[in-house]
């Protein structure tokens, strides 16, 4: 069974090679971005605290995303693709934690390295598209920071444990896509 954490900046199409690893190998979709808009949709106590947070540009707190990750876990019968999470070595030291109290372990992270230009210009991008209220540049580089100092070390992290795939996230969606299931295939 394939547990795999897809990471890499905001804007790195995170979202886009999930759906596409998602359907290649039949995996359930935890996406903690995804997760946190639904409760900001449903306007739910949580939701509205998550949307100041989230507008900011500031990350949610560990034990709010913990919470809903350890049911995702628990209910999961086919494998897991992770996108968004972990943020830190400290969620990333949680998960494995999580993952073994499942009888679980995490296959891999794929890692996509964009550069920052391109991260910019991809979220302002979409931002026209979506509409999504946390893509303005303020904000982007708000986000930008934080992924630099608190979420690229835990690429390091599974560096350590010998599951870190690095794979180049800039060009055309089906490249990367094809790059990314070698790089699965391979293991």
């Amino acid at each position: 069974m394939l547990n795999i954490i897809l990471f890499g900046a905001p804007g790195a199409g995170k979202g886009t090679q999930s759906d596409l690893l998602v359907a290649k190998y039949k995996l359930n979709h935890i996406s903690t971005g995804d997760l946190l808009r639904k409760e900001i949709a449903e306007q739910t106590e949580l939701g509205k605290r998550i949307k100041g947070i989230m507008d900011s540009g500031s990350l949610v707190s560990d034990d709010i995303v913990v919470e809903m990750i350890d049911k995702a876990i628990a209910s999961d019968t086919q494998g897991i693709l992770f996108d968004g999470f972990p943020r830190n070595v400290a969620q990333a030291e949680v998960l494995d934690q999580l993952m073994a109290k499942h009888g679980r372990s995490l296959t891999c992270m794929v890692s996509l390295d964009v550069p920052k230009d391109e991260l910019v210009r991809r979220m302002l991008e979409r931002a026209k598209v979506s509409g999504r209220s946390d893509d303005n540049e303020e904000t982007i580089k708000n986000r930008l920071k934080e992924y630099e100092s608190k979420t690229l070390p835990v690429a390091a992290y599974y560096e350590k444990q010998g599951k870190h795939i690095k794979i180049n996230g800039f060009g055309g969606i089906e490249e990367i896509s094809a790059n990314i299931i070698a790089a699965i295939e391979k293991l």
